[in-house]
């Protein structure tokens, strides 16, 4: 652990401390304390209920040292328990006086929450599937499940340095199967009830399940992975024989079972159904746009958003292309052109996904030096550039970010699909850079965490998608206005299609699921509007079937990024400061879109 987490959990432990052992007859703690030892303790809480958090943040050590041997409990027994803890915690939080509290305070209260007050909502008007920051609606896809993201897991957050790692490995291997039994069980009442995956999200889930299902289990990434680490760390012991004796008596087993259900699923399964389909799908349907945008857009507002962006940046890099002499056909053709322009692909072989790799490192480093053109604080902690394992990239995003341990065990990491060379042209390379590293994702996030006054709760409790990736898209506008692009007109082509892609993205998404698109209807449209090829954005489209509502959440959090920023110019005039801007946005942590605008009013209010 570093000397700034030992700091802040000293500091979280004596207000926790102070609060239980205040006199009964002494003066109450004032409401900070109050708050801060109620937020600390809901910390405490969710890290001892999931092995997987506590491990991700580097806190499976100490008491907790149990906690790397185990895996989260994915039964439907303990997400009704977990929403029944929600429900008290509303309780709690609401007993705390708001107009007692300082501005961080008041900030700190209002985004807990509200998130809280969402999960026992939507957790009490939906028992299927799993409604979070983001509703998923089945519990086992291409894209979700144990039977993926396990196995990922823990490769690549596993830590191995002893005798007692390699056995802490070992008995969540053994808990592997408990936990794609736990998600069968869910999955069948599910199905039973009525929610039952598109055809094709079915197929694309028992081919994920084949890939790993039908190798030897030597060779599978479950046993492969124990296998390097063990040898990296020279342990003695046949530690991957061992493992793959679990891989084919246990975990085996359990996946036969998942794809036997999977397919009874299949034969019940409609094609190109969007969530109208489920049980009050249009109820459904808007709650996940509201859930994932934190705001109060209804699936026509987000819809007719979406047009009239396209239509407005689409004129942006119509006026770019024609100045490079490509003038014929719409802006989508001649994007899908320029993507398949020799110059512009990567070869799709090993030397050059990893001229791929290099590059990305390149622009992290040139990415690096502006930034203080814009930010007093920058993060510590460092990121690297990663591929998506193999095993997962059919169904995984193009791209994610994983944030770093807290302890400084691992570094946070951007880790890109590769699966497709042609996925990513040259030309818009640095535009990914920025989104998922700096300033992008990786410098949000990284100043959340290292924060010493961000209760942990809200340092590390995932936070909402729509600031994050609002954030992310507000990053990469705010690289072209520090000269990311300067002397590269392509470049910025590349930028504005980035913000084209996510503007589609709104006509998509509520095409599929408010106005009952097709797969291939969504497809094409995609093609079209932003050039993509057809595999990508086929992928793409998958995608949104199985997350309704979550793509929305970038270009809308762009949206209100901007025009909170625009607020806040106009409020301070000449006063306004864009890294004080940025300080006040930032280093107050994640937070629903509109808690922010209330945020930065009061910011630029006590500025004024």
């Amino acid at each position: 652990m570093t000397a700034l987490d030992r700091r802040t959990f000293l500091a979280t432990t004596a207000a926790s401390a102070l609060a239980a052992a205040m006199p009964a007859m002494a003066q109450p703690p004032s409401e900070d304390v109050r708050l801060r030892a109620q937020l600390d303790k809901m910390f405490e809480t969710q890290v001892d209920d999931s092995p997987r958090f506590a491990t991700s943040l580097g806190l499976d050590k100490g008491a907790r040292a149990h906690l790397k041997a185990e895996l989260d409990d994915t039964s439907a027994a303990a997400k009704a328990q977990r929403l029944e803890r929600a429900r008290g915690w509303v309780g709690e939080l609401k007993a705390i006086d708001r107009t007692k509290l300082s501005a961080p305070s008041k900030v700190d209260l209002d985004v807990v929450l509200y998130s809280q007050e969402q999960s026992v909502r939507n957790g009490d008007r939906y028992k299927f599937g799993d409604t979070g920051g983001n509703f998923s609606p089945y519990v086992i896809s291409q894209r979700g499940g144990s039977y993926a993201n396990v196995p990922d897991f823990l490769d690549s957050q596993h830590r191995v340095t002893n005798a007692a790692d390699a056995d802490a490995y070992l008995s969540r291997l053994r808990a592997f199967p408990v936990s794609m039994d736990n998600d069968l069980a869910r999955h069948n009442a599910d199905v039973a009830a009525g929610i039952v995956p598109p055809d094709f999200v079915c197929d694309l889930t028992i081919g994920q399940m084949r890939a790993l299902r039908d190798q030897t289990a030597d060779k599978t990434i479950m046993v492969t992975s124990l296998d390097k680490k063990a040898k990296a760390a020279n342990l003695p012991g046949d530690w991957a024989g061992q493992a793959a004796k679990i891989v084919n008596g246990e975990v085996f087993p359990a996946l036969d079972r998942q794809i036997a259900a999977m397919q009874r699923a299949r034969r019940l399964a409609k094609p190109d159904t969007g969530v109208w389909a489920l049980p009050k799908g249009d109820a459904y349907y808007a709650d996940a746009v509201r859930a994932s945008t934190t705001t109060n857009y209804t699936p026509e507002q987000v819809h007719q958003m979406g047009r009239d962006q396209v239509a407005e940046i689409s004129s942006r890099i119509d006026t770019i292309l024609k100045a490079q002499g490509m003038t014929q056909g719409t802006v989508g053709r001649r994007l899908m052109a320029l993507n398949e322009d020799p110059s512009q692909v990567y070869p799709a072989t090993d030397a050059g996904r990893a001229e791929m790799i290099a590059d990305l490192n390149a622009q992290l480093g040139d990415l690096n030096a502006l930034l203080p053109r814009a930010f007093n604080r920058l993060p510590k902690a460092k990121v690297e550039v990663r591929r998506v394992p193999v095993f997962i990239q059919d169904g995984a995003a193009n791209g994610y970010y994983q944030s770093a341990a807290l302890d400084g065990s691992r570094p946070a990491a951007f880790y890109i699909n590769l699966k497709e060379t042609g996925d990513w042209p040259r030309y818009n390379l640095k535009t990914l850079c920025v989104h998922e590293t700096v300033p992008g994702h990786h410098l949000q996030v990284a100043l959340a965490q290292e924060s010493d006054r961000i209760p942990m709760l809200r340092r590390v409790g995932g936070g909402f998608s729509a600031f994050s990736e609002g954030w992310a898209l507000y990053a990469e506008q705010l690289a072209d206005e520090m000269g990311a692009y300067e002397g590269d007109p392509l470049g910025r082509a590349g930028y504005l299609q980035s913000l084209l892609f996510r503007a589609a993205r709104l006509v998509t998404d509520t095409g599929i699921h408010a106005k009952r698109w097709t797969r291939p209807q969504a497809t094409q449209y995609m093609v079209d509007t932003i050039g993509n090829a057809p595999s990508r954005a086929q992928r793409e489209v998958e995608r949104y079937f199985t997350s309704p509502g979550q793509a929305n959440s970038y270009k809308v959090g762009h949206t209100v990024w901007v025009k909170v920023r625009e607020d806040a110019k106009k409020k301070l005039g000449p006063k306004f400061d864009l890294k004080a801007y940025h300080d006040a946005a930032l280093l107050s942590g994640s937070m629903p879109l509109t808690v922010l605008e209330r945020h930065i009013a009061d910011w630029a209010a006590s500025q004024a």
